[in-house]
């Protein structure tokens, strides 16, 4: 596995991936730092996964993705009832 996000000290570099599991709620992956060490990356920053066909599409031309609106509007709304506001939609 190659890790590719851009502001990582390690961008570009090749590890050897030991294992992959969830830990603090995100996908992350296990590989051998260096002294033997072992760390832990976000999948996401590397080129684990194939890549985001929405985020292929846009090319970077767009700032959000709709599933990620659509879930920002939902939280919203759950934000606007916990502290008694009404219907957020109006």
């Amino acid at each position: 596995m190659r890790i590719t996000h851009p502001f990582h000290p390690l961008c570009g570099r090749k590890f050897e991936l030991i294992c992959r599991r969830r830990h603090w709620g995100e996908d992350r992956l296990v590989y051998e730092g260096q002294n033997g060490r072992l760390c832990t990356i976000a999948s996401a920053w590397t080129d684990i996964d194939p890549p985001d066909e929405f985020r292929l599409i846009a090319a970077g031309r767009a700032a959000f993705c709709a599933v990620d609106l659509l879930a920002l509007c939902d939280a919203l709304d759950r934000l606007a009832e916990s502290i008694g506001v009404g219907d957020a939609q109006t």
